[in-house]
């Protein structure tokens, strides 16, 4: 008896191990347990690296970070800070003894520390009103600089008599007198500018080191630390010329300012070279262009010899970082969806490393990714990829080797969709696309399938294999998903970003119609249910396409734009966009806004649509939305808003609200594909 108790017994435990193991389809709120890798920082070295691992907290619906630190060959993984904090910006010492980074781990106000390796304690610095950010080490590793907001009294015209003692009115009015009041993310501006500060390692009172009505960029030392070098917007036209900003020094004895570059367009990124004589930096020659390749520059620290070492690269440069011999220096650009590594030498020789760099958008397949190098050529970076959020590799004389893998847990039980490039030509004039289809889990070709297309923003954006919370939603729902870089996206070079120059949206809907037909000619898609989103600038082309097709059997048009005249005069880049994507103002062209609005097509839509925006977006306002939903009502089409309380442009001030996004989308989606 007891050998059959034994067997059933232990049958029943394999069973129920067998049961444990099934995988499941990925749930919204699944969100809450993804992880993932930001600003991985490699020592002077190469032995190390810190990286600050990303997670969510289901209960207070937060995101919180700590740092971690790794050997470069994966041994001991361990973390450097924990709890329910933020900690962020790791930057070693030129020595690799210390690590500066910024945190909110003992009141939860944002202050500077420095973290010891003999002692494994951690100092704070600043203890001031104002997060610091952007810090930078001095070459002693004594002192570090950074940038502060510094609050200004606010000024005003009117003049409003004082109230009597004790009584209650209303909050005083607000006097506005700047170009740019409000920022997306950040609220109506307070009144103040952000200043360079420098404060030594025995900590008291941080140094300011400027005084004007300017912003200031990140600041770096000079080799002798007599002088720091950033970049900034001090013209006196900055406001109505945002983009126009240059490379300046500092000298910190007698706080003089010089320009280093004059060009107009944006200078910025400055880096030393490791024998301080010269500076790397980006920039372009701005032509007004929607789309500009950014290209990488070097010049001696005086300002002269200034050479564009990407002249022929056709791919913006980026986040440069010089080799320790100063022979070289290391970029990132983009291309093809993907992001990567690449080093040019001083004569203007590229050769790629290092490809696979993402992760970094846990919505949306937004391809971005970074890198720190170290003084012996080793490479850390944030590797993506279309099966995981990103993870922390380091590449080595051409190996690569991925370090961590932070979401294996919950892909142990949880069954993803699977990711497949697919190109195609446009219709309209044979330029090839470039797209990735997203399958259900336990996808059977032979079967048929909902579909949807998702749209990028921007629309100077890329997509790539990526990872993406909100696509693997739609498929573990049962969708098969198709998202792409029609023209307008960037990665392809500026002819092909430049294609929608000063007409968006327009014949990018023949490349999007295109790559539907061309998932469609595979035979697994039931064609009479189509569905299409997007957001930002795919909310345009959202509104745009059921405007000119009833193929779709519903719409969720995603934070858009939809008359462009409100828009240029009411987003917070109003100094940018009517200059830059139409050349003149709303006053000066009217019928060409008025032909791009889609609003101008809200006639022919019969799509049921539904509108979603954050209540608090200040680049795409929510009175974009509220129009084309009244247009809509009017018209007498199915329609539906979704307003987000307390959401800014990105959905993604709180981890509900990306969660909220995908499953109201999902709700619409659902409900019309159930009906016959």
């Amino acid at each position: 008896m007891k050998k059959v108790l034994v067997f059933l017994f232990l049958s029943f435990g394999l069973y129920s191990l067998t049961i444990a193991q099934q995988k499941t389809n990925l749930e919204l709120t699944d969100l809450f347990d993804l992880e993932y890798v930001t600003s991985p920082s490699i020592s002077p070295d190469g032995s190390k690296i810190v990286y600050v691992r990303n997670f969510k907290d289901i209960m207070t619906d937060r995101d919180y970070s700590n740092l971690w630190i790794v050997n470069a060959d994966g041994t001991q993984n361990r973390p450097i800070t924990q709890g329910n904090q933020r900690d962020y910006a790791p930057v070693w010492s030129h020595d690799g003894s210390k690590l500066a980074f910024l945190s909110n781990q003992q009141d939860d106000k944002v202050k500077l520390f420095v973290h010891y390796f003999d002692t494994k304690s951690s100092v704070a610095l600043t203890n001031s009103a104002t997060p610091p950010s952007a810090v930078s080490w001095s070459y002693d590793n004594q002192h570090l600089a950074f940038t502060q907001f510094v609050p200004a009294k606010a000024n005003s015209l009117l003049k409003i008599p004082s109230k009597p003692q004790g009584a209650e009115w209303n909050a005083p009015p607000i006097f506005i007198d700047e170009m740019v009041y409000r920022r997306d993310g950040g609220g109506y501006v307070s009144p103040g500018y952000r200043q360079i500060f420098t404060i030594g390692l025995s900590g008291g009172t941080a140094r300011q080191r400027t005084f004007d009505d300017q912003n200031y960029g990140s600041p770096i030392w000079s080799a002798d630390g007599q002088s720091l070098f950033f970049s900034a917007n001090l013209h006196e036209n900055s406001e109505l010329e945002p983009a126009n900003s240059e490379i300046y020094q500092l000298d910190l004895a007698s706080g003089k300012i010089t320009a280093l570059t004059s060009r107009f367009g944006p200078d910025s990124g400055p880096t030393l070279s490791p024998d301080g004589k010269m500076i790397a930096y980006t920039g372009f020659d701005d032509s007004f262009q929607g789309y500009q390749v950014t290209h990488l520059y070097v010049m001696n620290t005086d300002g002269t010899g200034i050479k564009n070492l990407t002249a022929d690269l056709d791919r913006d440069a980026g986040n440069p970082q010089w080799e320790a011999n100063g022979q070289g220096i290391y970029f990132q650009y983009d291309e093809f969806g993907d992001t990567k590594v690449a080093h040019v030498s001083l004569n203007g020789k590229i050769r790629t490393l290092v490809e696979g760099l993402g992760g970094l958008d846990l919505g949306r397949p937004y391809n971005s990714g970074t890198y720190s190098v170290s003084t012996n050529n080793r490479i850390a970076y944030t590797l993506g990829g279309s099966e995981h959020p990103a993870d922390l590799a380091v590449w080595n004389g051409g190996n690569t080797s991925r370090l961590t893998a932070l979401n294996d847990d919950v892909f142990s039980y949880r069954k993803i969709g699977k990711t497949e490039e697919i190109w195609w030509e446009s219709s309209f004039d044979g330029k090839r696309i470039q797209g990735w289809i997203v399958t259900p889990p336990d996808f059977d070709p032979n079967k048929k399938y909902p579909f949807i297309l998702e749209i990028h923003g921007g629309p100077f954006a890329m997509y790539g294999p990526s990872f993406a919370y909100e696509i693997q939603a739609y498929a573990a729902a049962g969708y098969v998903v198709l998202y792409t870089n029609p023209r307008g996206s960037t990665g392809y070079g500026q002819e092909f970003g430049n294609l929608i120059h000063h007409d968006y949206p327009n014949h990018d809907y023949e490349d999007l119609m295109s790559g539907v037909d061309a998932v469609i000619e595979k035979g697994y898609i039931d064609t009479e249910n189509l569905f299409v989103t997007g957001g930002s600038g795919g909310g345009v082309l959202t509104a745009w396409i059921v405007g000119k097709t009833d193929r779709f059997k519903a719409a969720v048009v995603a934070k858009p734009v939809i008359n462009w005249t409100s828009f240029v005069l009411h987003a917070d880049g109003a100094a940018f966009f009517g200059k830059y994507w139409f050349g003149a103002m709303p006053w000066e062209d009217i019928e060409n806004y008025w032909r791009r609005s889609p609003l101008s097509l809200v006639g022919n839509v019969t799509t049921p649509t539904m509108l979603l925006t954050g209540e608090k977006d200040f680049r795409t306002p929510i009175s974009e939305s509220e129009q084309y939903y009244t247009a809509l009502k009017l018209q007498g089409v199915e329609s539906a808003m979704v307003r987000i309380p307390n959401a800014s442009h990105g959905l993604v001030n709180r981890p509900s609200m990306l969660m909220s996004k995908s499953a109201a989308i999902l709700s619409w989606f659902n409900h019309y594909r159930d009906q016959k």
